[in-house]
């Protein structure tokens, strides 16, 4: 679904169908002691570039709102390879293991 900053991501829900107004991230939902989630936040989230970059099957990703100095609100993404129980560093490429199979695989033929 198309985010309010216009970007395509999985996660989005909104409803504003019959007289609902319903706007949610269903990633920051899932995340315990997150802060309450608010449109504008969409603006600065790096998850709808990921999920183009990475097409990964086995990427799972959780994301937090949290405070920064107090003040404002800051985004906290995490990704993990579900295949290889990997944190991954640079989710934009993906679980290292991930590649070095892919490219042996490639390789091979």
């Amino acid at each position: 679904m198309r985010t309010p900053a216009g970007a395509e991501c999985r996660y989005y829900y909104e409803d504003f169908n019959r007289g609902r107004q319903t706007q949610e991230c269903r990633l920051v939902q899932r995340g315990r002691d997150a802060l309450p989630w608010t449109p504008d936040l969409c603006g600065r989230c790096q998850v709808p570039a990921i999920l183009r970059a990475n097409g990964s099957p086995d990427l799972r990703l959780t994301l937090r709102v949290r405070k920064r100095f107090g003040l404002f609100k800051q985004l906290e993404l995490k990704a993990r390879c579900s295949r290889h129980e990997l944190p991954i560093e640079a989710p934009m490429q993906g679980c290292e293991r991930c590649l070095e199979a892919a490219r042996d695989a490639l390789e091979g033929s």
